[in-house]
């Protein structure tokens, strides 16, 4: 491998680096459980009881969650394709860059009372679909790194190497920000840089941190990484949907690449819901503070990184096909325990007050979540890799994000509609488990070893 190869695969790693904390500080561990209790806070001072504010609450973050699912969903493809058809990527990724630091840094006026709630939802929504949107085209970019052999080590590297880099910054924001109920951080000191416990600066700085990690990481990545210098054409919206159409068409001629969009879309759906909600969960059914969450992020950042990357090495020695099944199968089961569990029993057995025994199991549920779902994304790209020609990459990695996100809504919006029928935040995550479902019965028309070459072949 030559050296400037080896340098473009790092550069590429760097991106999976700088962009992990939007998932791992920003959604999941951190500013969405803060976010939550905020919520909670603002419709408790409006009258609602507990249980009522807390559902109110996810109900508000899921809506949030869907609207963004349906932005990316509708224009990610599009992009992709305008980017392919142009023969750049570059100026995109980093446009939307920008809007990932931009709505990152805004976070940090987050009022702990819950007045500017829905302005902070819009930012955060901002930062999102910037992250969302880049990884799109960086993602493309995996077919020119390796070939089938190597791609599946490829992307298990990439995430264990992302996961890291989350890990990392999600244990620097405990250790010197982010404040206990006791105003100190989770080593026993003040937050950092003066900030003020009583008004959560430690906690608000998860914003302002995220955008400057990904400025800075960003820096190997926008060095190492050259695009393949192609005659540039102007961005043409028609020429774009018109080769959007075609790829479209084409899809419904090639069984294996149809039944496996079909089967990402909704299991990557049922994941990113997990992501999405099971910080929430841990504050609003478990009343964790946002360091203990914190803390559950670190032990499952842990078992991601490392099970990305023997998940890497499964992959090249079995496929990503069997890869996925086993993740799949293994994710519905921690799904059905959270909906089973609460702080007075679980499933059906009733626990003696004050049990730990939940945290436990929690905590148990955050290692296999962390190394199951980092290996199921990163076998879920070998395997779209295995259904994609190289010179339509871009095109192709944006009806995947379409098919990861065309449902984006669903997941939030079942879960949402589901807590407001039920009025608990626990139960409300059990639509879940009919996503991976469904996930897992589409997969049995998936060809393994893909079908690349009759992508150009009906688009053209």
């Amino acid at each position: 491998m030559a050296t400037s190869l080896k340098k473009r695969i790092w550069g590429w790693y760097f991106f999976d680096w700088a962009s992990q904390p939007v998932h791992t500080l920003l959604l999941t561990f951190i500013f969405g459980p803060f976010f939550a209790s905020v919520a909670a806070a603002y419709f408790l001072g409006l009258g609602l009881d507990e249980h009522a504010a807390d559902a109110k609450a996810q109900s508000v973050w899921s809506m949030g969650l869907t609207i963004m699912g349906l932005i990316i969903a509708i224009s990610g493809p599009i992009m992709g394709a305008m980017a392919d058809t142009s023969g750049r990527r570059m100026p995109w990724i980093v446009a939307f860059s920008v809007m990932y630091v931009f709505g990152s840094a805004l976070l940090w006026w987050t009022d702990p009372a819950g007045t500017n709630m829905w302005a902070m939802l819009i930012a955060f929504a901002i930062a999102f679909i910037g992250a969302e949107c880049a990884l799109i085209f960086t993602n493309a970019q995996l077919p020119s790194l390796g070939n089938n052999d190597e791609i599946g080590r490829i992307s298990g590297s990439g995430f264990a190497f992302g996961y890291l880099g989350g890990l990392i910054a999600l244990a620097i924001m405990l250790a010197l920000f982010v404040e206990q109920g006791n105003g100190k951080t989770l080593i026993g000191a003040d937050p950092a840089f003066g900030f003020d416990a009583s008004h959560k600066e430690g906690t608000r700085f998860v914003g302002p941190f995220t955008a400057i990690w990904y400025a800075v990481f960003m820096v190997p990545y926008f060095l190492w990484v050259r695009e393949v210098r192609t005659v540039a054409s102007p961005i043409s919206v028609s020429n774009a949907m018109k080769s959007l159409k075609a790829q479209l068409a084409s899809i419904m001629k090639r069984r294996s690449l149809a039944a496996y969009l079909g089967s990402s879309m909704f299991y990557r759906d049922g994941l990113n819901g997990l992501y999405g909600f099971g910080g929430v969960y841990a504050k609003l059914v478990l009343n964790w503070e946002i360091v203990s969450i914190g803390v559950f992020g670190i032990i499952s950042g842990i078992a991601a990184a490392i099970f990305s990357w023997i998940g890497g090495r499964a992959d090249r020695r079995f496929g990503p096909k069997p890869v996925i099944v086993f993740c799949i199968l293994v994710l519905i089961l921690v799904v059905v325990t959270i909906v089973f569990m609460s702080r007075e029993a679980i499933f059906g057995v009733p626990l003696p007050e004050g049990s730990k025994l939940p945290d436990m199991i929690f905590f148990g549920c955050g290692v296999v979540i962390g190394g199951a779902g980092g290996t199921l994304q990163s076998a879920s790209r070998t395997l779209m890799v295995r259904h994609t020609d190289e010179s339509t990459a871009t095109e192709a990695f944006g009806i995947y994000g379409l098919s990861g996100r065309a449902t984006a809504f669903l997941a939030p919006a079942l879960i949402g509609l589901v807590t407001t029928m039920t009025q608990s935040a626990r139960i409300g995550v059990s639509p879940l488990i009919g996503l991976f479902l469904l996930g897992l019965i589409l997969l049995a028309w998936v060809n393994p070893k893909g079908d690349a070459g009759k992508w150009s072949e009906h688009s053209s």
